[in-house]
């Protein structure tokens, strides 16, 4: 069998078991099995597959036919320009969440002109938020919080692979930091409740459940830490902010809640390139 082949057989077998973009997904596949890049593989188009590699090659459509995560088959995602090792046990990285980086990045350009911000990534997962922060601002300090001792050790390796120094804790929230920061960015959990059944099977079977529940109108998490940062002086310094991503459709309330816990605050629902509100951004002051 040639590449071509094999790369319009996995095209018709995924798009048949209704896996969207099922030829960019044959191409991932046979890249990532033989080896190649993009332009590599089209170059090996009338290449011959080894016969004993057809088996293998076979055994990773069917786990993904089974809808299990391309991310977590491959190994990797990549997030905000870079490849990031992914596995079971932490959120797959989604380009949405790219906007948190983006909106940190330009705070710290208008407010830390002079010195280095402090910044706290909570939830981190597999590191994606935090490391793209150190990688783009090498001089920062920065701390990473999870709950799973897994996401840590998925986050570790990645802060290894890419040479960053982000100092991982275990535990909830805002808790483990041991100082004051300027900046508090999250991708805490937000869907509702009663919507994780009609996720896709790809998320609801192989994806942690803990990372995408947030209660009964996915804010519970948000809540708990706008109000642990509220309760307390020593969370934030002065100008400090907090970025969340949530919902599109839960803007409005959590800006309306936020504002009667932190009536000081200045409050910012951002939207993404298509318009839809994808962040909450607090300044405090």
């Amino acid at each position: 069998m040639k590449v071509k082949e094999a790369l319009h057989g996995i095209a018709k077998e995924l798009a048949a078991h209704s896996i969207e973009d099922a030829h960019l997904e044959a191409e991932i596949i046979l890249m990532h099995f033989l080896g190649l890049t993009r332009a590599r593989l089209f170059v090996a188009l009338e290449d011959e597959l080894l016969p004993g590699g057809i088996e293998a090659l076979e055994q990773i459509v069917e786990r993904r036919i089974a809808h299990e995560p391309l991310a977590y088959i491959i190994g990797y995602r990549e997030f905000f320009g870079r490849d990031f090792y992914v596995a079971p046990g932490v959120l797959i990285p989604r380009p949405e969440t790219e906007l948190l980086v983006e909106e940190a990045l330009g705070f710290i350009a208008q407010r830390f002109p002079q010195r280095d911000p402090i910044i706290a990534e909570i939830g981190t997962g597999s590191g994606v938020i935090a490391i793209s922060l150190a990688l783009e601002m090498p001089r920062a300090r920065i701390y990473a919080t999870d709950i799973s001792s897994r996401a840590l050790e998925i986050a570790a390796f990645n802060c290894e692979q890419h040479g960053v120094g982000i100092e991982l804790l275990e535990g909830d929230l805002l808790a483990p930091v041991p100082e004051p920061v300027d900046i508090v960015i999250a991708n805490l959990p937000y869907v509702r409740d009663e919507e994780i059944e009609g996720l896709a099977d790809e998320i609801k079977v192989y994806e942690p459940i803990v990372a995408l529940s947030g209660g009964p109108d996915g804010l519970d998490k948000m809540r708990q830490l706008l109000s642990d940062v509220s309760g307390s002086s020593e969370r934030l310094r002065p100008g400090s902010l907090i970025l969340l991503e949530i919902g599109p459709a839960q803007g409005e309330a959590l800006a309306a809640w936020t504002q009667d816990v932190l009536p000081t605050a200045t409050i910012e629902l951002v939207p993404d390139l298509s318009g839809m509100v994808r962040a909450l951004k607090v300044i405090i002051t």
